[in-house]
């Protein structure tokens, strides 16, 4: 399941300790999420770990890093295609096969120290945006991992949960933290996409379901994200094809192209939409 991320009058200074760089875009940061789109994933923990280094009171850069090792597990596995979106066995039960032990352990890892940062940070203000937002990336992530990577779908829907619940309070007072939309948009489309009788279930349990509305918060990362919007594409694309919107994933596959024109992942799925076949070099390793 992808759960695949400040009051709106005066607004304060920018914080020394880089904490404000989930809500304004940092170069360093834009740099390393641009060679995970490329499917450079190494370089892009590097990039990362500069700007971690530089800033380690920031949890924005942990959850990067996370955001790495689950992008490349998820590249392995071709979870961000086509073939996977549209295979609802997959889509809803999982990937086949384990993961990868390791790059799972990392991800793990950086993930504690993210949310290590944001409770200290929230333990000093509740509000605190930095903190809401890293808990609310951090929760969709293992969502993501728990459900599809690890098919433990009980803990990914307790993750997806509490990762809405984080990007409600942080959206509230945030509305611009554009990049926390895909969390409750990508859970409200994944939850909307299950039978009748597990989404009432769900219901009970107070989480909801519904493709349209998922769709359009999703789209809104798509729209205005500042790091993630390439990601929110590539799921809205995804998505659009399940719901048989050709037209959306035509444009928006070929705006990642034109973007990325070295990722295989976009060109391949650019291909797929438009009924072309998919060169050997296109294909993930």
């Amino acid at each position: 399941m992808f759960v695949l991320l400040v009051p709106a009058g005066s607004r304060a200074q920018t914080p020394t300790d880089g904490s404000d760089s989930a809500f304004t875009e940092v170069a360093e940061l834009k740099e390393g999420f641009r060679l995970l789109y490329v499917q450079k994933y190494p370089e892009a923990r590097e990039q990362f770990s500069g700007w971690t280094s530089a800033h380690p009171k920031d949890p924005f850069g942990f959850v990067a890093t996370a955001a790495s090792y689950l992008f490349e597990e998820f590249y392995r596995q071709s979870v961000l295609t086509s073939d996977f979106f549209l295979d609802d066995k997959k889509f809803l039960r999982g990937i086949e096969g384990k993961p990868d032990p390791e790059r799972l352990k990392n991800f793990d890892m950086e993930l504690a120290e993210a949310r290590k940062l944001a409770g200290a940070r929230l333990a000093k203000d509740k509000n605190d945006a930095a903190g809401l937002f890293a808990l609310t990336m951090a929760a969709g992530m293992e969502s993501n991992a728990d459900s599809i990577l690890e098919k433990k779908h009980l803990d990914g829907l307790k993750r997806m949960k509490e990762a809405n619940e984080h990007a409600k309070l942080l959206l509230a007072q945030r509305p611009d933290a554009n990049d926390a939309w895909v969390a409750p948009g990508s859970a409200d489309y994944i939850i909307g996409c299950l039978s009748g009788g597990a989404r009432m279930v769900l219901w009970f349990g107070g989480i909801h379901g519904d493709k349209k509305l998922g769709m359009e918060l999703v789209g809104k990362t798509a729209d205005k994200g500042r790091y993630l919007e390439p990601f929110a594409k590539v799921l809205l694309a995804l998505a659009a094809r399940r719901e048989k919107q050709d037209a959306l994933a035509l444009k928006l596959l070929r705006e990642l192209t034109e973007e990325f024109p070295d990722s295989p992942l976009f060109a391949a799925e650019y291909a797929k939409v438009q009924g072309r076949p998919i060169p050997a070099e296109m294909k993930p390793n």
